[in-house]
């Protein structure tokens, strides 16, 4: 009878949690749509249009902290909630930015939704890695990733349903035989597009932070992962800092992040930028999302019975390396489906390192939750620098930024992941 009641019991968390992955995926994979679609509606420059990414990911940097104590203070299930009325703050910025059509009110909009988001980030990846054991904490991320790309796949072509994209490349392409005041004001009309699905994003937003703050969530403790296979490994230790595998892992996440963020965002202008309409590049996204929800499947069914965690973030390196050089050397469409595939690769890094970096961290886990969130920051800079790169040599060679991340991903799985663990 004890089994059953811990199956049943952690039903409805992940569940609950589940939902949560959802919102994040939705509110996260927008911005692949909002990065062409603000660079013609503000006129701006490639650079530019990436302070998107910027702006929603170094929240996560700057909030983290913010959030290990909010979650301190309040617990689980109410910091989560107070972080979906955070969001809806966000969300609602993007109605008065959209009638002003200022560029600066819109990044402090999605800076005040990454923010909510680095709450439940750091709330709801050590909850779902405790709720069980650490062996399958993979598969268990796997199903949520699952729940969050499928709505990345949505978010841009729900989004899309909303904005008239023909309009938008009608505006640019017709700038030189307009007015100075025929063209403002078509862009006008262009930016307020945003207004519906905005209000509609608040009050959903709105309902779940009430759903939440009513949920029978139960409330998890970090010593819960303190099991007697690796409680000496935490023993003696006075912070986050005393552990060399967490510190790497920081690194490794900022990494992937970067080329998840870069594969998922910039595909639809790399798209464009190869003479694609952005009617026809807005399912882009979806086609990135689809490869991770593969390697999502694959990971529910093989990890850990086919292949270790360890061995599932080697294959995934390697794979992204291949891709990456893939997306270089070819071009057109070919290319284009490499950068899809980079979803592939990518799909199981994020359940690998968390189980991986917080292994053994025992009554630290909170305060390396904080920490390992803040690597969610590498979405801020690596697509930024792929922006900066993109004017100085193009949009297509710009994806060499890729390796580097990749390899030190690779470096992890093969040993960063062990540093400073006691060999027994």
């Amino acid at each position: 009878m004890e089994p059953q009641k811990t199956q049943q019991s952690t039903l409805g968390p992940m569940i609950i949690i589940g939902s949560l992955f959802f919102i994040f995926g939705f509110a996260t994979w927008l911005n692949s749509l909002l990065i062409p679609y603000l660079k013609i509606a503000c006129e701006l420059t490639e650079f530019q249009s990436y302070l998107v990414t910027f702006a929603f990911y170094i929240a996560y940097l700057v909030m983290a902290p913010v959030s290990t104590r909010v979650l301190n203070k309040f617990g689980f299930k109410k910091g989560m909630s107070i972080a979906l009325g955070i969001m809806a703050v966000g969300a609602l910025l993007f109605i008065p930015a959209a009638y002003m059509r200022t560029y600066a009110i819109f990044l402090i909009g999605l800076f005040v939704m990454g923010g909510g988001l680095a709450i439940l980030q750091t709330a709801s990846n050590p909850y779902i890695t405790i709720i069980g054991p650490v062996e399958t904490a993979a598969r268990r991320i796997s199903i949520m990733g699952i729940c969050n790309k499928f709505a990345g796949a949505l978010a841009p072509i729900i989004l899309g349903m909303f904005l008239n994209l023909e309009q938008a490349d009608q505006v640019t392409k017709q700038m030189d035989s307009m007015t100075p005041e025929q063209h403002a004001a078509a862009l006008d009309q262009v930016a307020l597009q945003v207004v519906n699905p905005y209000i509609g994003i608040v009050v959903v937003l709105l309902i779940l932070s009430i759903w939440i703050s009513r949920s029978n969530l139960p409330e998890a403790q970090g010593d819960e992962e303190e099991t007697a296979d690796h409680h000496h490994v935490s023993d003696g230790k006075k912070s986050v800092f005393d552990f060399p595998h967490v510190i790497l892992g920081f690194v490794a996440l900022f990494m992937y992040v970067g080329v998840e963020v870069l594969a998922g965002d910039s595909i639809i202008a790399y798209g464009t930028s190869q003479g694609i309409a952005l009617g026809t590049a807005k399912f882009f996204t979806s086609f990135t999302m689809g490869a991770m929800v593969l390697g999502y499947l694959i990971g529910i069914v093989a990890i850990p019975k086919y292949m270790s965690q360890e061995n599932a973030l080697k294959f995934c390196a390697i794979f992204g390396l291949l891709f990456s050089l893939g997306i270089v050397f070819t071009s057109g469409m070919v290319s284009l489906t490499f950068v899809a595939l980079l979803g592939l690769a990518n799909s199981l890094v994020w359940p690998a390192i968390w189980p991986l970096a917080l292994k053994g961290v025992g009554k630290f886990t909170n305060a390396v939750s904080g920490l390992l969130v803040m690597g969610i920051a590498g979405g801020a800079i690596i697509p930024l620098l792929y922006g900066k790169l993109s004017g100085l040599i193009g949009s297509h060679q710009a994806y060499w930024i890729a390796l580097p991340c990749y390899l030190f991903i690779l470096y992890y799985a093969v040993a960063g992941h062990k540093a400073g663990k006691a060999k027994s």
